[in-house]
């Protein structure tokens, strides 16, 4: 099980983004900033005119090409930029980056779980299953619109809160969330669901970000995920695997917490 469970990347706390916001095409839709977008509507819209004006094969290469970056003007969306991991949306007021860019601290971890793409999926994306192997997890509670109130535990008996939806979704290969206005603490996250090499089992890739506020609220927060987030999120991940592959997740002292993975589907 232990060799089971990889780091795919690094946490950072200032010059790292959230793969759900890097990959934006693929999860929020938008990976090309404002000004970037105005530029690419306006100059396509002018090859698109003179190319259609042309009346020749390479007139029509030029109507194409504006016609693309028209696209990429209205939609926000630019397929390179999703290839390479481009993201210049970021650090703008697009209101699907719930922590910008340059803020916050992000973490990636993987793990492969001996179980199908559809089971892990069907059961992550039931949020209120989190909390059965996130230990810093009180609650979720779902609406059946997307959206959920997360309750986190903090030190000393206190709790923090926030309102969450899903603003992407591939069946049975991504899910991903973000906290919404009023979250004590601004936070997203994503999921991906990729069969493994070989067909054994299901390689389980999450990625968290959050920015914690100042104060005392942030310094609860702070003892809440600890002085490695990363190390939290792989046990969780490890405690997962446990509850998808034998029904049960070990406690800190070893023993069995007796909930069931089939409970609460």
């Amino acid at each position: 099980m232990q060799e089971a469970l990889q780091q795919t990347g690094t946490m950072s706390g200032q010059n790292e983004d959230m793969r759900g916001d890097a990959n934006a095409g693929r999860e929020s839709g938008v990976n090309v900033g404002q000004t970037e977008r105005w530029a690419s509507a306006l100059a396509g819209g002018a090859l698109a005119i003179y190319g259609l004006t042309r009346r020749t094969w390479g007139g029509a290469v030029l109507a194409l090409v504006g016609g693309t970056l028209i696209y990429r003007g209205s939609t926000g969306y630019c397929h390179m930029y999703d290839l390479l991991g481009v993201n210049t949306a970021e650090g703008t007021d697009n209101p699907l980056v719930s922590v910008p860019a340059g803020r916050g601290t992000k973490v990636e971890k993987s793990v492969t779980i001996n179980k199908s793409p559809e089971e892990l999926y069907r059961f992550w994306r039931n949020f209120e299953n989190l909390p059965k192997f996130m230990n810093h997890l009180e609650s979720v509670k779902t609406y059946g619109d997307g959206r959920s109130h997360w309750v986190a535990k903090a030190p000393a008996g206190s709790t923090v809160e926030w309102d969450a939806e899903v603003y992407n979704e591939k069946e049975n290969e991504l899910i991903a969330w973000r906290s919404l206005e009023g979250a004590d603490v601004d936070n997203a996250g994503s999921v991906r669901f990729e069969p493994a090499v070989g067909g054994r089992g299901t390689v389980v890739r999450v990625t968290l970000k959050y920015d914690p506020p100042a104060g005392k609220l942030g310094a609860l927060v702070a003892k809440l995920f600890g002085e490695e987030p990363g190390q939290q999120v792989e046990e969780d991940l490890r405690r997962f695997k446990q509850v998808m592959e034998t029904g049960e997740a070990a406690t800190t002292e070893g023993q069995p917490t007796g909930r069931s993975a089939g409970a609460g589907r």
